[in-house]
């Protein structure tokens, strides 16, 4: 696993503005869900997939069953997913002509990288797309990391 460089994270960025997020939960306080909310703020078309909600709104936009049902061009394929579940979704990623495969913080799958890098895709690995574009576009703030949206604190 490579640690993509500061140039290569602002081009995929800039250049990729429709994100399809695997695994988009339609909880607020989900990190898929806030994450998502950010993005889609920031200018970018976010694409649910997740079985779950298929057919149904999240966010405001239409939920998919899987990446092969989306009916346009995803240029980022986010994935919210266990490592485990993380090579088929690869493969649909490949199959869609995606151009980049995105795992999050905490999602690692090396099988998952190999087919995506030998398929032309531009990987990203163990990184979270809301604060790499705080990082590299402005924004970085402690509110910026902290959505409010998980706490400690019990509500009264």
């Amino acid at each position: 696993m490579t640690a993509p460089d500061i140039p290569k994270l602002r081009r995929i960025l800039a250049d990729n503005r429709t994100i399809a997020v695997v695994g988009l939960s339609v909880n607020p306080s989900r990190p898929s869900h806030y994450v998502s909310r950010y993005m889609l703020d920031h200018g970018y078309q976010i694409i649910p997939v997740n079985p779950r909600y298929a057919g149904e709104e999240v966010l405001g936009q239409k939920c998919y069953a899987s990446l092969r049902e989306v009916p346009e061009p995803v240029g980022i394929v986010n994935c919210f997913r266990k490592s485990a579940d993380i090579a088929p979704i690869a493969q649909e990623a490949i199959a869609i002509g995606a151009k980049v495969l995105w795992m999050q913080i905490g999602v690692i799958n090396e099988e998952a990288e190999r087919l995506a890098l030998a398929a032309g895709l531009k990987v990203v690995v163990d990184r979270c797309i809301k604060i790499e574009y705080a990082r590299l576009f402005g924004g970085l703030s402690f509110a910026g990391v902290d959505p409010k949206a998980i706490s400690a604190k019990r509500p009264f």
